[in-house]
């Protein structure tokens, strides 16, 4: 299974004690630390229930050796720059900080030996000093109080939730945390845990207090990095960049904290691991709005941490596993974070399980810190490996002298912040003004508009990695020895990459029955399922408001199995499809599978699910409405609109670049199980969506789930899930397909209806790569990436053998087809 990438699964920290350490002469005892009191290095405070400690740590990360002569390979351990004062879970094995006192200055080593926590003298502050005689230039202070306690009475103490807290003597640790002198969840690092706030709260004078949680820099180095989520003074939960560009690549689109309470109570509670166990709340007043949540066993641990990668997660610790497991993700694709990957690269989520295995160097660029990316610090990018050729003769506007040349780099999503160039009639002048100005980078130039990008190049994701689909050209400038030398390396024609597909096979049929004549096979029909679909940015509604947008599920629009469809309308006139599920049972596990595959993820082939609801036994979910319906209805009802080869063609692809995201863009694998032509549905312009998740599973980006139950519809499965499935006319006629591929006699399987309406080229590479899908070896099968690139015209085929179960029909049986 694809492995998740938790902010600090991956860190080795360790605490180390050393035996020369000074110790003060009074020392801290248990949970807290008195006026008068210090901790030093190799002790540490202890919260009463155990669950958390104070003290002072170093982060550590082995890193994977690379052998040298033939040798064994040596792994390395890289340290933090020095020493940090924090929290960390007490009882886990994997060290797990969530707050740090000093992030942005570490303790060195020569100062670890007489450094100490204390309470300053006049009871105001916490400080880490060196230096026992007085309180001035501290490693690191706590914000002052201005305390009128008496300053012999404070004290500190680490409490249950993992919160560090300066309290006067007379207050018991059970007293509202408005009235603590000062605490650590005031001022979070990367980390919330139970009980921690982020938001603001208005100040006298109109000032206003924020807390926000900030990305570390590395798995070695928590000073504060690239992201940071934060609820702005419109009441906005939001997920930005903190460095130039100053970007928001998420948000909570409605800006009501009560609605984002409700949707994320109700995506908890549909995961049994934590379902019941995490109560989000809010506050959202004039003077104060923020969000927070409550755990009800204590003896779980749970934090919420904003990643180096810029991901907003949802970590439970298993103890069966004995590691962090990630239970949501926010993206919850990689590459969806604003520049990721730093300059020069292209994020493509189908490339790997790591954080920097998804990102790479545009071709002949370098890693500008190869050891800053096995640390998760992407920020560094790439570099040129050779200087542009721009001398002081060229500046003038013009590219004369210069030598660089482009590179195309097919199906990425553009750069960010383009300049537009007016009055460029053809791509070659949109080349010649990149090359007359030193500072332009690339360009871009698609239906007569030309585009240019100056200095680094951020933002770059190859098509289908995540939520977008693009077929833009991006053009780099290189030097003409690079451009020379990726020519000699690309002069090997690349083979086609085979690897295991579960259900691959699957679109073979709905490919087929794009150009098959349809009145040489009767097909058997199934009924039209109406709307059942899937998508992403859900929110949950209640039953009342459902019936209201229904008029009490009165436009029916069609059923199947596991209940009905009816039209409706939402408030603002958006047309939806609300499926309410009638069977307890099977209803409620097609609820589970629909909502965790597709309601956390979304693409333009895939349907979109707009909310659901989830209240006692009703179990509804809500879709964007589909205008033209299902893909069967238009290929086999003979009163339907005839879709001529282009949008045929179009549909394949488009259903290609669904699976392919579902299979290798998601952060896990999700199969199906049931496409069929039932389950595509066309709209306004036919383009496709993929729907009806009811059947869909999770497995690793690896398949190392094996599925064994019997999941589809028979004549839709992979081949090694025929076992026990009658040979059928649809059968006899793939194998004459394979044949006829084979003598160049496509013509003859065509639909008549297509007329003169037929491009051979693209039927053949149609046919090829559908009968290669059901080879009887998963390993000859192409993977939905190879799929997608050979429809495009990007990546070529040898001809399909005739697979062997086909090959056994076709010599004890008459294929001729009435």
């Amino acid at each position: 299974m694809l492995p998740p990438t938790p902010l600090y699964v991956a860190l080795a920290a360790a605490l180390i004690f050393f035996s020369s350490l000074h110790t003060p002469a009074a020392a801290a005892d248990g949970g807290t630390l008195a006026a008068g009191q210090a901790l030093a290095a190799g002790g540490k405070l202890v919260s009463r229930s155990g669950k958390f400690a104070l003290g002072f740590f170093q982060f550590r990360q082995t890193l994977p050796g690379s052998g040298k002569g033939g040798g064994a390979a040596t792994n390395s351990t890289v340290s933090s720059p020095g020493w940090y004062l924090g929290v960390w879970f007490n009882k886990i094995p994997v060290c797990t900080p969530v707050w740090i006192a000093n992030r942005e200055r570490p303790i060195t080593e020569s100062e670890l030996k007489v450094a100490q926590l204390r309470i300053s003298r006049d009871g105001n502050k916490l400080i880490v000093t060196n230096n026992t005689s007085t309180d001035e230039s501290p490693i690191w202070s706590s914000a002052v109080t201005n305390s009128t306690t008496n300053a012999s009475s404070v004290h500190a103490v680490l409490m249950n939730t993992g919160n560090l807290a300066l309290l006067p003597e007379t207050q018991s640790t059970a007293v509202p945390t408005s009235s603590y002198l000062w605490q650590s969840f005031d001022y979070p690092t990367d980390v919330g845990l139970p009980g921690a706030k982020i938001g603001w709260n208005k100040l006298a004078g109109g000032n206003y207090f924020s807390r926000q949680f900030i990305s570390k820099k590395s798995l070695v180095d928590p000073s504060p990095g690239s992201y940071s989520i934060n609820i702005d003074s419109n009441g906005f939960t939001q997920l930005t960049t903190r460095n130039a560009p100053i970007v928001k690549y998420w948000s909570w689109t409605s800006g009501r904290l009560e609605e984002l309470v409700l949707a994320l109570t109700a995506l908890i509670n549909m995961d049994p691991r934590t379902k019941g166990l995490l109560v989000p709340d809010y506050m959202d007043t004039a003077d104060e709005v923020y969000f927070t949540y409550s755990i009800t066993n204590e003896s779980a641990s749970v934090f919420v941490p904003i990643d180096i990668t810029g991901q907003l997660k949802l970590m439970l610790w298993s103890e069966s596993k004995q590691s962090w497991e990630t239970i949501y993700a926010q993206p919850s694709d990689f590459c969806l974070t604003f520049a990721v990957c730093g300059p020069f690269t292209v994020c493509n989520g189908n490339s790997g399980s790591g954080t920097s295995s998804f990102c790479g160097c545009m071709e002949t660029f370098s890693q500008t810190s190869p050891r800053d990316w096995e640390l998760s610090d992407l920020t560094g990018g790439c570099a040129r490996r050779t200087p542009l050729d721009c001398k002081a003769s060229n500046r003038s506007g013009t590219s004369s002298g210069s030598t660089d040349v482009f590179h195309p780099i097919a199906q990425v999503t553009l750069p960010y912040n383009p300049r537009g160039i007016e009055g460029v009639a053809a791509q070659s002048d949109c080349a010649e003004a990149c090359l007359g100005d030193c500072n332009c980078t690339a360009y871009s130039y698609s239906n007569g508009k030309c585009s240019v990008w100056h200095g680094d190049l951020l933002n770059v994701n190859q098509a289908d990695s995540n939520a977008f689909s693009s077929q833009d050209v991006l053009y780099l400038r290189l030097a003409k020895s690079d451009f020379q030398s990726l020519n000699r390396t690309n002069k090997r024609t690349p083979t086609v990459a085979i690897t295991a597909s579960v259900v691959g096979s699957g679109i073979v049929v709905l490919m087929l029955v794009f150009m098959i004549w349809r009145n040489r096979v009767k097909w058997c029909n199934a009924p039209l399922h109406g709307i059942q679909d899937s998508g992403g940015g859900i929110i949950a509604f209640k039953y009342t408001d459902l019936c209201c947008a229904t008029k009490n599920f009165s436009d029916r629009l069609g059923g199947g199995g596991f209940g009905s469809v009816f039209k409706g309308l939402l408030g603002d006139s958006t047309a939806i499809a609300v499926k309410r599920l009638d069977d307890a049972r099977q209803g409620e596990k097609q609820f589970r599978a629909e909502v965790s595959s597709i309601g956390m993820i979304q693409h333009i082939n895939l349907v979109k699910l707009f909310c659901f609801c989830c209240e006692g036994d009703k179990r509804l979910l809500v879709y964007e409405h589909v205008v033209n319906g299902s893909l069967d209805a238009h290929l086999f009802q003979s009163n339907a609109t005839v879709l001529n080869w282009t949008r045929r063609y179009k549909i394949a692809i488009g259903v290609a670049r669904g699976l392919c995201y579902l299979h290798q863009s998601c952060r896990e694998c999700i199969i199906h199980c049931d496409i069929k032509p039932e389950n595509i549905l066309l709209d306004a312009s036919f383009a496709p969506k993929i729907a009806d998740f009811g059947m869909a599973v999770f497995v690793g980006r690896d398949f190392s789930r094996v599925l064994t139950t019997f999941r589809g519809t028979a004549g839709y499965l992979a081949p090694e899930w025929l076992s026990g499935i009658p040979i059928t006319r649809k059968s006899m006629f793939i194998a004459l397909a394979i044949r006829k591929l084979h003598e160049g006699d496509l013509q003859s399987l065509v639909d008549p209806q297509l007329q003169e309406d037929l491009n051979l080229e693209e039927a053949e590479r149609l046919c090829k790569v559908a009968f290669w899908c059901i080879q009887d070896n998963e390993c000859d099968r192409p993977t939905m990436v190879d799929v997608v690139r050979v429809l495009e015209g990007l990546q070529e085929l040898d001809m399909p053998p005739m697979p062997r179960l086909l090959a056994a029909i076709t010599e004890h049986a008459d294929v001729e087809l009435m």
